[in-house]
């Protein structure tokens, strides 16, 4: 049978996509390119090594990090919770694990803001027995990545340990493994590409946040100032190239460091003879 006869529409289909895939992703990201080819190389490179870009770089890539691995831990947990045991308003809190995906990052940034601040709830108990500020500091941001990239890690967990056998655990406590035996060498090695998935996940939506985090990171620069905050400055002063030089360094910095993540996935997958 022919191949475009396998699925009905198939030319259509492939033309729409393809039509999609260019006005959505590869004309704007042309556009950026087109833009920041204006720069000489000199001027690129002074924009890249000014000492406010560089901290804007180091806080939102290192924020996003650090975001995800704990979204990561703290995501499997959950999910482990969900899966694994009943307990009163199950539903209810598997229901609010995806407010995140449904609630606008601007009211969630102004709630956390609210909360985390040095008078409000949570931000004046820590303030008080820690004396550790939260909100309009860095340990801000990444409390506000960690609130939108964990519900990335728990829906891509929780499918894995639904279908994961019981039985197998059952089989190594028979002979003789132990829990944290059972873990490592049962559970882990199956969860271990979908949690690597989902910190991909988490990461990626972290670099690019803007909505939730501008009001709990007091966008002071050199200390709290996230790239996409000063790429909008740029805007706002009519630098359009230099807005675009920081976009697309941004761009290809996070290409990279997903095709690590990705590759460091396919490795896992292998080693696990999942491939």
């Amino acid at each position: 049978m022919p191949q475009s006869n396998i699925m009905p529409g198939f030319r259509p289909a492939i033309g729409f996509t393809l039509f999609y895939l260019a006005l959505i992703v590869l004309i704007p990201l042309s556009a950026m390119l087109l833009k920041t080819l204006q720069l000489s190389l000199n001027e690129y490179w002074a924009i890249l090594t000014n000492e406010r870009v560089q901290a804007s770089f180091r806080l939102s890539f290192g924020a996003a990090l650090i975001a995800a691995a704990a979204a990561a831990i703290f995501g499997f947990i959950i999910a482990w919770s969900l899966v694994r045991y009943s307990f009163p308003g199950k539903r209810l809190f598997d229901a609010l694990i995806d407010l995140p995906f449904a609630l606008p990052t601007a009211v969630a940034g102004i709630v956390l803001a609210a909360i985390y601040e040095p008078r409000g709830w949570i931000g004046k108990l820590v303030m008080d027995s820690l004396g550790i500020q939260i909100a309009y500091k860095p340990l801000g941001i990444v409390f506000a990545l960690i609130f939108i990239g964990l519900p990335f890690v728990v829906r891509t967990i929780e499918p894995v340990l639904q279908e994961l056998d019981t039985a197998m655990e059952e089989a190594a406590a028979s002979l003789g493994a132990t829990r944290r035996q059972t873990f490592v060498k049962v559970i882990l090695p199956n969860i271990l590409p979908a949690t690597i998935t989902g910190f991909a996940l988490a990461f990626a939506r972290g670099i690019g946040e803007y909505g939730s985090v501008i009001f709990i990171a007091g966008n002071m620069p050199y200390i709290s100032e996230i790239v996409p905050l000063l790429i909008i400055t740029k805007l706002e002063q009519y630098d359009y190239a230099g807005a675009t030089a920081i976009g697309l360094t941004m761009l290809i910095l996070s290409f990279v460091l997903l095709l690590l993540i990705n590759g460091l996935q396919w490795w896992v997958r292998r080693r696990s003879g999942q491939l």
